[in-house]
């Protein structure tokens, strides 16, 4: 393990002509923004933020954030609107745009870095005014307690989730934060040390300090907030591939596990994949995955209590114009008819009830050896396409988040397979029906 560990450390310093070239980049904008607060007196200061300023980002993969410090009594109103004109005014030149976290801020591309313009409030360690407010005392903290050694290390960490495709913070993939990454690094030492706990690593285990309980698969503590939980980000699917992929490395360490592993898909399955295409009106990513995750998850829902079998889902967007709910089911058909079942028969007022109203609408009623009365029911619909463009047309308020369904009401088409797919949309619709990449690391 120490050799092949050794061998991508290498591998993930950036040279100097890109770090030179970064450090070009970063001081540009720093001295657009720079520039800009001086005419705003709520504005009381501007720092790097992010992996850029603790030594710890990757070459193909550097955001420049900056950090704009506002007084702390500045209503939020103005704090947004403030941050927002500071950030498109300074960055004009670079086709600035707004994205969400808890507050909109204002990014902008620089010979393809990112440029993140962030607001906070200039307040002490625990009365956080907004979600950013914490990330300069990161900042602080990690400039401070890694070492130089360990800050590769980090490298190593993040370049290990990203080759398996469980790096990033945003909605979109609820996977490890890159701060997420330092604090597991300053925990365990390093990578080696990580990987070994990570591979025995309990349920619900604690790895930080704090005098809270949380519930999640691990927990993983930020330690300059003992309350809050950065585990709590991350999906159980990918929280689950991390340990797996541990394990699997400890067991044989190979370079492999740094490198994209594509999964293996089985096209037999590609009529059991029931596709929701809309398009939406333009709107910040961080919102609109949001809202198709939602979508996706109460639309199996649905499908379940229609009688069908959701045994994967996932949503997709182009974050232009184009959604998609996608659904793996055991059968887009299923039986006409089915058991409903009743209450045990010593219940005598909730047997009797269900007797007599079973009696009139269904074409069998009878006692179960489970003691319970059972009747026959009859679906309406048992095509999963009929029921979805069904349920679509007469349920947009039980199924749909309030922001879509003005974008549904608009059209919607409902299919099965990958007939009308486009190659893109495709690869993303055949991760449902694949074996997981990461789990191919075990044969």
């Amino acid at each position: 393990m120490k050799q092949i560990i050794s061998k991508v450390s290498k591998t993930v310093i950036p040279s100097k002509i890109i770090e030179e070239s970064k450090k070009k980049i970063a001081k540009l904008a720093y001295d657009l923004v720079k520039k800009e607060i001086e005419k705003y007196s709520e504005v009381i200061g501007l720092e790097f933020g992010g992996s850029f300023a603790k030594g710890t980002w990757l070459s193909k993969d550097a955001d420049i954030d900056i950090f704009i410090k506002f007084k702390k009594n500045i209503s939020e109103e103005k704090f947004e609107k403030i941050s927002k004109k500071i950030g498109f005014n300074s960055l004009k030149k670079y086709h600035p745009y707004v994205r969400y976290s808890q507050h909109p801020y204002v990014e902008a591309k620089i010979k393809n870095t990112k440029i993140n313009i962030v607001p906070f409030y200039d307040v002490k360690i625990g009365e956080w005014k907004s979600a950013a407010d914490r990330s300069p005392f990161h900042t602080k903290f990690m400039e401070k307690s890694l070492t130089p050694k360990m800050r590769n290390e980090v490298r190593v960490l993040k370049t290990f989730l990203k080759s398996n495709g469980i790096y990033g913070a945003e909605i979109a993939k609820q996977g490890f934060s890159g701060y997420i990454s330092e604090v597991l690094i300053l925990e365990f030492g390093n990578f080696e040390n990580l990987i070994k706990s990570i591979s025995k690593i309990k349920e619900n285990q604690i790895i930080g300090k704090t005098s809270k309980t949380f519930d999640t698969s691990i927990v993983v503590i930020d330690p300059i907030d003992s309350n809050r939980n950065l585990a709590a980000a991350i999906s159980d699917e990918n929280i689950g591939k991390f340990i797996l992929i541990s394990r699997a490395f400890k067991e044989k360490a190979v370079l492999e596990f740094f490198k994209n592993k594509k999964s293996k898909v089985s096209k037999k399955y590609w009529n059991n994949v029931l596709v929701v295409k809309f398009n939406f009106k333009s709107r910040s990513p961080d919102i609109i995955w949001g809202q198709i995750k939602r979508a996706t998850s109460t639309l199996s829902t649905q499908l379940e209590l229609g009688g069908f079998t959701v045994l994967r889902s996932k949503s997709h967007t182009d974050q232009q114009k184009e959604a998609y709910l996608l659904f793996f089911l055991e059968s887009t058909k299923i039986s006409q008819i089915y058991a409903k079942k009743g209450p045990e028969f010593f219940r005598e007022d909730s047997t009797h009830s269900f007797i007599s109203k079973n009696l009139k609408n269904a074409e069998l009623v009878w006692v179960g050896n489970n003691r319970k009365i059972i009747s026959l029911g009859k679906r309406k619909h048992n095509d999963a396409v009929n029921f979805m463009k069904e349920f679509l047309k007469n349920n947009l308020q039980v199924g749909i988040p309030n922001g879509l369904q003005s974008d549904f009401k608009r059209g919607f088409t409902v299919s099965v397979g990958s007939k009308n797919l486009s190659k893109s949309i495709k690869e993303e619709t055949a991760e449902l029906i694949s074996v997981d990449g990461t789990l191919l690391y075990f044969n």
